[in-house]
């Protein structure tokens, strides 16, 4: 795969709670393939990684992959209804600060600012379960 297959491989299996930035997957891949771990090969204007020998070995080793602790729980399905929510609030929030009138920006600012403040409420509550 080249570095940018890898992002969305990586994005695909976590679900997008994990979504590297090309600024620490392109170190990362030049660190392995310095060790010895991968080798790349240009080909189309990509640059393309595969494992050595080494690279697989180290790979066996592992047991289990970053993102296996969601795999079967409902922690996932949560944290991508978050994000969704949270794309979907600060998009209406731009839309508001570009477009809304001094009274709307007003009004969505007292709004945001009470969400917050009952975001935190939430937390001092405590656990309840």
């Amino acid at each position: 795969m080249h570095g940018y297959e890898m992002i969305q491989e990586l994005d695909n299996r976590t679900g997008g709670i994990w979504r590297p930035s090309p600024g620490s997957v392109y170190p990362t891949l030049q660190l392995l393939e310095d060790e010895g771990l991968i080798t790349s090969e240009t080909s189309e204007g990509r640059k393309r990684f595969t494992l050595t020998d080494a690279g697989r070995e180290e790979a066996a080793k592992a047991t289990e992959t970053p993102w296996a602790q969601y795999a079967d729980d409902d922690t996932l399905s949560t944290v991508n209804e978050f994000r969704k929510a949270s794309f979907g609030v600060m998009n209406a929030v731009g839309q508001v600060g570009f477009s809304g009138s001094d009274e709307q920006r007003a009004r969505a600012l007292e709004l945001l600012d009470e969400t917050r403040r009952k975001l935190y409420a939430i937390l001092a509550e405590g656990d309840a379960e």
